[in-house]
């Protein structure tokens, strides 16, 4: 069942296993959107749901041989950049390991857009590949770069990193492209608000003094995405918008037990499988 419709997927590391969950049971219930914007995990959330492959982003985070972890919180990997191994993640998992169905994702007719944060100007930019196999990958690694882990990634010569920075729940640039049915996926519990923590200010300016608007954006990170939850919950409560979040306590951002990963996936299954009926009638109202 195809929808008018626009669907939100936020980041979040590991916590996208949860939306993995979430996107399983819409896969299976065959339900679909015109729409589909992703931010750093919710990017690779997004194109295992438009290639409709059910499992993947479970096989990806959940992964239990060590040798094929993309995270490593080390000291020698956080020291040469690799904690958050982008080569692994957008390269040997999707071509090798855990293969992406690039011909499937290219078949979608839903318009999909990931997001990565423009360190020139601090602004999100919203990218689209369907045919470049290589550039989506290039996309897909600057949306999930940790700043200050992460080295900056180039797109079309544009130093990118991660998505969130620029735009963390890109309700709004649904809204701009006139969608009106906005089913948003988070993966914090309702009530979650970012601690605003001044202590890394100078650090930041520091690391990004290339970057400066870049360093100001985040800076300010925690505030706008407090902002935008507090919208959201308003526009939750009105029935504007149909919002899809963990009911229970979430998993860390580098966690990396497959069990309990492998068990926040089978809560966001259940969660919407719970609120499928509710979602249905808001999608049809």
């Amino acid at each position: 069942m195809k929808n008018k419709a626009a669907l939100i997927l936020e980041g979040g590391g590991m916590r996208g296993i949860f939306t993995g969950g979430v996107l399983d049971y819409l896969m299976e219930k065959g339900l679909s959107f015109s729409y589909v914007v992703g931010v750093s995990a919710g990017a690779c959330n997004a194109m295992d749901f438009l290639s409709g492959q059910i499992g993947r982003t479970r096989d990806c985070i959940a992964v239990d041989d060590r040798r094929l972890r993309y995270i490593h919180m080390d000291p020698i990997h956080i020291l040469k950049g690799t904690a958050f191994d982008m080569d692994m993640l957008c390269r040997q998992y999707p071509f090798h390991y855990f293969p992406f169905d690039f011909d499937s994702y290219a078949a979608s007719d839903a318009e999909c857009e990931l997001v990565a944060t423009n360190c020139l100007t601090g602004e999100a930019e919203y990218f689209q590949e369907k045919k470049d196999k290589d550039r989506l990958m290039t996309i897909c690694s600057a949306s999930c770069s940790i700043p200050l882990i992460n080295k900056e990634i180039f797109v079309d010569g544009i130093p990118c990193l991660d998505g969130g920075v620029g735009d963390s729940v890109p309700l709004l640039r649904a809204m701009k492209k006139g969608y009106r049915k906005n089913v948003i996926v988070l993966t914090q519990q309702k009530g979650y608000r970012k601690r605003v923590n001044s202590r890394l200010n100078a650090l930041i300016r520091l690391k990004y003094r290339k970057y400066p608007a870049f360093a100001e954006k985040l800076i300010q990170r925690s505030r706008m995405y407090n902002a935008q939850m507090e919208q959201i919950d308003a526009w939750e409560k009105q029935g504007r918008i149909f919002v899809i979040r963990p009911q229970q306590p979430v998993v860390g951002r580098t966690e990396q037990d497959p069990e309990v990963l492998r068990s926040f996936c089978r809560h966001g299954y259940t969660v919407m499988q719970e609120r499928y009926a509710a979602l249905c009638d808001y999608l049809e109202s």
